[in-house]
C-alpha cells in the first residue's frame, strides 16, 4: 500500500467544508444570518419596552410598587384631565408644525445652492453637517448659554447696536430673558429644532434635486421658462416625495426629541414649554407614577403612525415615474 502525502486533506475532511459551502450559497440561510443581528436589536430595544410601556399604562404600577394590578383605562383618563398634558399635546404639536415649515423653506433654499458649483462647496457643506454631526445634549447646552438670561453673547451684541436697553430703539430691558417668558422660551425651542434637524433636510432635498436628469432642465429652459418656473414647476414636483420623506423624518426627530426641552427649559417656565416626552419623564420617572408616565409616551405612537401612513401614502401617489 502507498502511504498518503500527509500535506493532502484527508477524504473525510472535505465533507463538512462542502456541507458549509453548500450552506452558505442558499439564500434562505444567509438571509437568516444577516437579519438576525437587526431583528434581535429591534426585539430588545423597541419591542420589549413597547411591550412595557403597554403594560404599565394598563396597570397601577409606581416606583415604590412595581406589581402590575390591572387598572384598565383609568391612567388615560387621569392624564387627559391634567392641563400639564394638554398643554404638553399642544407644545408638541405647535413647535413640530413651526420648525418644520421653517426647516422645508431652509432647506430647500440650501438645497440649490449646494447643488451649484462655486469655490469652497466643500467648506459650506461641512459647516451645514455639523448641527447634525454634534451631540444635541451637546449643542443644545451651547444655546443655553447663547440664550442666557444674564451671560447671552445676543444681548451683548444687540445692546452694542443699540437695539435693547433703557436707551434703546426697542426701548427694552438690557436682557431679554429669552427662557423665562413663554413666547421666547417657545421661539427658543423652536429655533433650536430648526438648527439641529435643517443639516438632515438639506441633503435629503439636495440628493433628489442632484437625480433629475439635466435633459429635463434644459428642455425647460429651451421652452423659455424662467429659473424660478423650472424649480417650483418642474424640479419641486419631481422631488415631491422626497421632501415629504424629509418631512417625515424631520416630524418623527421632533416630536420624539426630549433632550431640547430638557436642557432649555426643563419645560419653564411654569409647564409653558412642556412636550410628551419631556413630560413624560418628569410624571413617570420623577414624579414615580410609571403607569401615567407610559400612557404621556404613548401618546406618542399613534400620532407618528397616523402621520407617517398619511404622508407615505401621499408620497407614493405622487411620485412621478
Amino acid at each position: 500500500m502507498t502511504a498518503l502525502d500527509p500535506s493532502l486533506p484527508k477524504p473525510g475532511a472535505t465533507r463538512p467544508r462542502a456541507r458549509a459551502r453548500r450552506l452558505a450559497d442558499r439564500e434562505g440561510v444567509l438571509g437568516f444570518l444577516f437579519l438576525s443581528p437587526a431583528v434581535l436589536y429591534i426585539l430588545a430595544l423597541v419591542a420589549i419596552p413597547f411591550g412595557l410601556a403597554i403594560a404599565f399604562s394598563l396597570a397601577d404600577v409606581t416606583v415604590g410598587n412595581t406589581s402590575l394590578n390591572f387598572v384598565g383605562l383609568a391612567n388615560f383618563r387621569s392624564i387627559l384631565q391634567s392641563p400639564q398634558f394638554r398643554r404638553a399635546l399642544v407644545n408638541s404639536v405647535v413647535i413640530t408644525l413651526v420648525s418644520q415649515l421653517l426647516i422645508i423653506i431652509l432647506a430647500n433654499i440650501l438645497a440649490v445652492v449646494m447643488a451649484e458649483k462655486f469655490r469652497g462647496k466643500w467648506l459650506a457643506r461641512m459647516l451645514i453637517m455639523l448641527p447634525w454631526a454634534t451631540p444635541i445634549a451637546l449643542g443644545t447646552l451651547g444655546w443655553l448659554w447663547l440664550l442666557d438670561s444674564k451671560f447671552s453673547p445676543i444681548d451683548w451684541v444687540l445692546q452694542n447696536l443699540n437695539l435693547i436697553g433703557a436707551t434703546g430703539i426697542l426701548a427694552t430691558r438690557p436682557h431679554l430673558n429669552f427662557l423665562g417668558r413663554e413666547y421666547w422660551a417657545m421661539a427658543s425651542v423652536i429655533l433650536v429644532h430648526v438648527w439641529r434637524t435643517l443639516p438632515l433636510s438639506t441633503v435629503i432635498l439636495m440628493a433628489g434635486l442632484t437625480s433629475i436628469p439635466q435633459d429635463i432642465v434644459d428642455q425647460a429652459a429651451v421652452d423659455g421658462a424662467s429659473y424660478l418656473r423650472t424649480h417650483f414647476k418642474v424640479k419641486i414636483p419631481m422631488i415631491f416625495p422626497i421632501v415629504l420623506i424629509a418631512l417625515l423624518f424631520g416630524i418623527i426627530f421632533t416630536f420624539t426629541d426630549m433632550a431640547v426641552v430638557f436642557v432649555l427649559t426643563r419645560g419653564g417656565p411654569v409647564y409653558y414649554t412642556q412636550v410628551l416626552p419631556t413630560w413624560a419623564y418628569f410624571k413617570g420617572i420623577q414624579g414615580g407614577a410609571l403607569g401615567e408616565g407610559a400612557a404621556v409616551a404613548l401618546f406618542l405612537f399613534p400620532v407618528l403612525l397616523a402621520v407617517a401612513i398619511i404622508l407615505l401614502r401621499v408620497a407614493r401617489r405622487t411620485e412621478v415615474t
